[in-house]
């Protein structure tokens, strides 16, 4: 039976939790998780004591950890999944090092120690985060794509709505996103250089269709990937990342990975 009373810190209802535990349960049982993509150092260990929200957690010992490489759109459901897979258990944290954020909370990537499972891999995999544009890792993010291609290939979480990827042909459904995280799809019109600035353009009106920019000085590492900017046009794309307002809606693309080329996916 659930015992809902230990999941005080999420304030999710109880069939909520009761369902994700009973689903999680089953996931670990299965197999192990763990992401060896982002094998990082390990910056520490700890046992946890609360959940503060859907992609941080409090350890008995008081430090907080963000969990790196990951946006969360449901935060509902993805609170209940890390109560329900978190609370009391041991974990170890990753990562390229331990400085705290702002918010005094240290980025890592969260591993059960007692299964070696990796929680933003598990998060992926049920379909309740998004890759996060801030993977500066190769393999890592290789590793973490591939898990939320998963779902979304069976269509979990947030990838049972049809509009959880935007069409790029349709800016006013992305502009209407402005400060959001998301994940826009497309195929490249034109790519543009204009000063620093190159411009790869999903439409012919440039002041207010769907464009991603790429600074001069990142486009060596989109060369050495082999993307270079011009290598876009007519190609079907996704991209990754932060929208913001500049006349159309923008993503600024500051690493290769915020950028799949589309096959057959």
């Amino acid at each position: 039976m659930c015992q809902h009373e230990r999941m005080q810190p999420s304030r999710i209802p109880a069939d909520i939790v009761c369902s994700v535990l009973i689903a999680s349960v089953i996931v670990f049982a299965a197999g192990d998780g763990h992401a060896a993509g982002c094998d990082f150092e390990i910056q520490g260990e700890g046992r946890v004591a609360a959940i503060v929200d859907a992609r941080s957690f409090r350890l008995n010992d008081g430090r907080e950890i963000k969990l790196a490489g990951i946006e969360v759109p449901d935060t509902a459901k993805a609170t209940a999944v890390l109560s329900a897979l978190l609370v009391g258990r041991g974990v170890t944290l990753r990562g390229d090092d331990d400085m705290p954020d702002r918010y005094g909370r240290q980025p890592a990537y969260a591993v059960l120690t007692d299964s070696g499972t990796q929680v933003q891999g598990e998060l992926l995999r049920q379909g309740l985060a998004l890759v996060s544009s801030e993977v500066a890792d190769r393999d890592c993010a290789a590793t973490l794509m591939a898990a939320e291609g998963e779902a979304r290939r069976a269509k979990l979480g947030t990838w049972v709505d049809p509009t959880a990827i935007k069409n790029a042909e349709s800016p006013g459904d992305i502009l209407a996103g402005i400060g959001r995280f998301m994940v826009v799809e497309g195929r490249v019109l034109s790519v543009r250089q204009a000063g620093a600035t190159t411009y790869v353009n999903f439409g012919r009106n440039w002041t207010r269709d769907f464009a991603v920019t790429i600074s001069r000085r990142i486009v060596p590492a989109f060369e050495a990937a082999g993307l270079a900017p011009k290598s876009l046009e007519n190609r079907r794309i996704r991209v990754r990342g932060w929208v913001e307002a500049r006349s159309g809606p923008r993503i600024e693309l500051l690493r290769v990975e915020q950028v799949e080329v589309l096959g057959g996916d």
